[in-house]
């Protein structure tokens, strides 16, 4: 799967790494949905270090159809509130 970090560029990451990846997702939404600013941030930071991580960058000249775009590690808990669907950042 491609995926866009809003400011950074894309990455492709395994399907096998999505199980972490969905867990930190799940933790994401749980924090929003609490107003929890401070565990929201760890969140947001963790999952983004995951798929980079796991993730193996592409090209800065390839442009490649994005299935999932994160915001980047500044976006505000609105930001990224406006940015969800019900499921998540990462669809399910």
């Amino acid at each position: 799967m491609i995926v866009r970090i809003m400011g950074e560029g894309q990455v492709k990451v395994a399907d096998s790494h999505f199980p972490e990846l969905n867990r930190l997702d799940d933790e994401l939404l749980a924090e929003m949905e609490s107003g929890d600013g401070e565990g929201f941030r760890r969140t947001l930071v963790a999952l983004l270090d995951a798929v980079r991580r796991f993730g193996e960058p592409l090209p800065d000249e390839a442009l490649e159809p994005s299935e999932l775009i994160l915001p980047g590690d500044d976006a505000s808990l609105e930001e990224v509130r406006a940015m969800l669907s019900d499921d998540g950042l990462i669809p399910g």
